[in-house]
């Protein structure tokens, strides 16, 4: 294990790992949940529910190799030191990835190409994630990393909700899109990809700067490999100790897919169901990414209130309920009312579940732990967009394959129900 770097994280270093959730949340909003996707199904494929079915394949396929490899990284992170090299690494090629689906013209011969770097973006997005979450609790003390994680949700929220007003505005709703973009060949949406890495770049500097970072070994790479590993199988056959934890990942892998889920499909549903334009898809991104962004806030200070159990289960309550809204309502006009009350649960279920672990994760295995929280969070992540795929083409109803986000969340509920929110030991 390496050690803590000494420096004690300044408020400039916390911020400035909290701006990490502000520079990649356009990659969510922009190209996964509602402009690419959308394009991707309606313009590039052709067809809403094959469109939707394709894209479930692509979070499918991303989230399988998520899965595999995301405990592997945060073991070798861990072994080897700092976490910042890997940083760099994942998020030059999602900025890479991004950029190359500017290329995906609405024509069904790009289906293939655009679903490739989605796979090769959205892979790497999720690996970074790993280790920007696994420095938390060497940045912030204990009783403030509720309020510290929503915050950053909370940011990435208006990050993203910042981007979309910027698609809207100023390539999707105008006659003259800016850069001297016309509208042939869809050049006004697929920027869409070009603007996700710009931004990446531009707002990922400060945590590399500013932030501090665990200190640097001299192992080499085989020696980093092998330890890693060896940690991670030594973390995986002791994991069974950890009954607490184990339980609450489980429970989390369930409630997480659902929520990835809504994330891969809101837009195509949204689009599809409901006839909606793009600058409607986005406008109606922009009302959930306002409540997302204040419910994370909001509830940060909940958080460190009453607990991040209590905070996810009320989160999940909201969101049961909410969804069922969206799903069963035929009226576009309830349906943005149910996405906007929607929107408020979700930051506060990712954001309370990344503290909950913080809280519980032995501190000598907190990125070994945020490695397999990764593996939960994806574990299953391909189950509910082939779910949605399925019973969509089954039924040939978005409705009906949507619903299958309310399985998840329910379950996941009902697992969390007996966790114990307490720094775990091998014996609980």
């Amino acid at each position: 294990m390496a050690d803590n770097n000494d420096r004690e994280s300044s408020t400039l270093g916390r911020v400035s790992w909290a701006l990490y959730d502000w520079a990649n949340s356009p990659f969510t909003t922009l190209i996964i949940t509602f402009v690419f996707a959308t394009y991707f199904a309606q313009g590039i494929v052709g067809d809403k529910v094959q469109g939707q079915a394709l894209w479930g394949y692509t979070a499918a396929i991303s989230g399988a190799v998520i899965a595999i490899f995301s405990p592997i990284f945060g073991s070798i992170a861990d072994a080897g030191g700092p976490r910042k090299p890997w940083l760099a690494v994942f998020t030059l090629v999602c900025v890479v990835g991004s950029f190359m689906l500017w290329y995906a013209k609405p024509d069904p011969e790009f289906i293939v190409w655009a679903m490739v770097f989605v796979i090769i973006a959205n892979i790497a997005f999720e690996f970074g994630i790993v280790f920007n979450n696994a420095m938390l609790p060497d940045i912030v003390a204990e009783e403030r990393v509720g309020r510290w994680s929503g915050w950053a949700w909370g940011i990435g929220y208006f990050g993203g909700l910042l981007a979309l007003v910027l698609a809207l505005v100023g390539f999707v709703q105008t006659d003259t899109p800016l850069l001297g973009l016309g509208k042939e060949e869809a050049a006004n949406i697929r920027v869409v990809g070009p603007i996700v890495a710009i931004w990446f770049v531009l707002f990922v500097w400060p945590m590399f700067a500013f932030t501090p970072d665990r200190r640097r070994n001299r192992l080499s790479t085989g020696e980093k490999l092998r330890n890693g590993l060896a940690a991670l199988a030594d973390t995986l056959r002791k994991v069974g100790h950890y009954r607490n934890i184990a339980l609450f990942l489980v429970a989390r892998m369930l409630y997480a897919d659902g929520l990835a889920t809504v994330f891969a499909m809101g837009g195509v549903y949204a689009a599809g169901a409901f006839n909606m334009e793009f600058a409607d898809v986005i406008k109606f991104g922009i009302l959930l990414n306002v409540t997302a962004g204040l419910g994370a806030v909001c509830f940060a200070w909940i958080d460190d209130w009453i607990g991040s159990k209590p905070t996810i289960i009320i989160s999940l309550i909201g969101l049961m309920g909410t969804a069922l809204v969206a799903i069963l309502t035929h009226d576009v006009f309830w349906f943005w009312i149910a996405g906007a009350a929607l929107g408020i649960f979700v930051g506060p279920a990712q954001a309370a579940s990344r503290t909950m672990l913080a809280r519980m994760a032995p501190t000598e295995l907190s990125t070994e732990f945020f490695g397999l929280f990764a593996l939960t969070g994806k574990a299953t992540a391909f189950l509910g967009p082939l779910l949605v795929a399925y019973f969509t083409s089954a039924y040939d109803s978005q409705r009906v394959g949507l619903s299958v986000i309310l399985v998840f969340f329910g379950i996941g509920l009902l697992l969390l129900l007996p966790v114990k929110e307490q720094k775990s030991s091998a014996v609980d």
